[in-house]
């Protein structure tokens, strides 16, 4: 019996080491700056002076708690190997109750961390929720999540910009100035997460959730995401922050400027513009789908497209993908737009919603 148990021991320790490495392994994963892959085991640079509060901390408190798992580990297993029952053992081993010395080391021992923690934890969290004087922001950017997209808005400036397929819009951001960044949700939850500010605040329908932040690198670009899952598309949440130095910053503001007055007014509804073509109408209701499936079009001929947003929450547009067609711009809750695509070849042409791939359906093309 005894021989048999033996086996048994060994390759449940073999199992459980391989289990302990294979799991170790897995949080070596190294730093991702676009924030698309596994985090690694340490968070990766701060690109903020808020997120310097932050690494100031988590390298502490990291080999705290290994100390404190190799600790109570290796005890546990000292204690399992040391006195385990023997072969010859047929008797209690002595038994004892209580040691004062021990009891009050374990409590005072972890008390006086937790309360360093904590006084490190207040003087992160004061550095990271730090306004300026008089709330006197260079930069206030409005970020809209809806599913499944970002829309970021520069109310002063004039501008904004709205993600369309999985890279998502790209904010601008000047370096060495304090910036407030205001969070609005008009459907579900998200979460705006960018790993290299090592900070992630939720997206909440009904109430602005805001944080300020200032950047310290210019020329740099980082990845950023939706980190809350909100539905069939949260995959393709992404979106990027480039850091600028202000007179780059003024640059950028001004070359996109001219571009949204360079763009011409969509047409009113009902009143296609464009060059001469076929004009079709097509609309989507709710749970993101087109009401049509199949339109039919004229084949190598510009078609102008009315297109009428029905759906209550969220915004779309028309693209055709193997033209490399994206209508502009989108229509938002309630709007009605107008787009002029290329000529058409004959066939099936697949139209979709740049924001919401997954809406498709057909322009047939005779």
């Amino acid at each position: 019996m005894r021989a048999f148990r033996r086996p048994i021991t060994r390759l449940a320790a073999a199992v459980a080491a391989i289990a302990s490495v294979t799991l170790l392994l897995a949080g070596c994963a190294g730093i991702d700056p676009d924030g698309r892959g596994a985090p690694g085991a340490f968070p990766p640079p701060s690109a903020t002076d808020q997120g310097e509060g932050v690494n100031g901390i988590y390298p502490l408190v990291f080999w705290i708690a290994v100390g404190v798992f190799v600790l109570v580990e290796g005890l546990i297993v000292f204690a399992m190997l040391r006195y385990r029952r023997k072969p010859a053992d047929v008797d209690l081993p002595a038994q004892t109750h209580g040691n004062n010395l021990l009891e009050v080391l374990w409590t005072v021992i972890p008390a006086a961390v937790v309360a360093v923690l904590f006084v490190l934890t207040i003087v992160g969290l004061n550095r990271v929720d730090a306004r300026p004087p008089n709330d006197q922001y260079a930069v206030v950017v409005d970020v809209d999540g809806f599913q499944w997209q970002w829309t970021f808005r520069y109310e002063e400036q004039g501008i904004e910009f709205t993600g369309l397929g999985e890279q998502g819009p790209e904010m601008v951001l000047p370096v060495n100035e304090p910036v407030l960044i205001r969070l609005h949700s008009n459907n579900v939850l998200h979460s705006f997460y960018v790993p290299r500010f090592l900070y992630k605040k939720d997206v909440v329908p009904g109430r602005v959730n805001e944080f300020p932040v200032t950047l310290t690198q210019p020329g740099e670009v980082y990845g950023g995401q939706c980190a809350e899952y909100c539905g069939l598309s949260h995959n393709s949440m992404y979106f990027t922050v480039r850091a600028a130095t202000r007179a780059d910053f003024d640059a950028w503001v001004a070359a996109e400027q001219e571009k949204a007055r360079a763009t011409p007014t969509p047409a009113p509804s009902g009143q296609p513009s464009g060059p001469p073509g076929s004009q079709v109408q097509i609309s989507a209701s709710n749970n993101v789908k087109f009401d049509q499936d199949v339109v039919q079009v004229p084949a190598n001929t510009p078609i102008t497209v009315t297109f009428v947003n029905n759906d209550p929450a969220a915004q779309h547009n028309v693209a055709i993908p193997a033209l490399g067609f994206a209508g502009q711009p989108l229509a938002k809750p309630g709007e009605t737009v107008t787009y002029t695509t290329p000529p058409l070849p004959a066939g099936d042409n697949e139209f979709i919603c740049s924001v919401h791939p997954n809406m498709k359906a057909t322009l047939k093309a005779q």
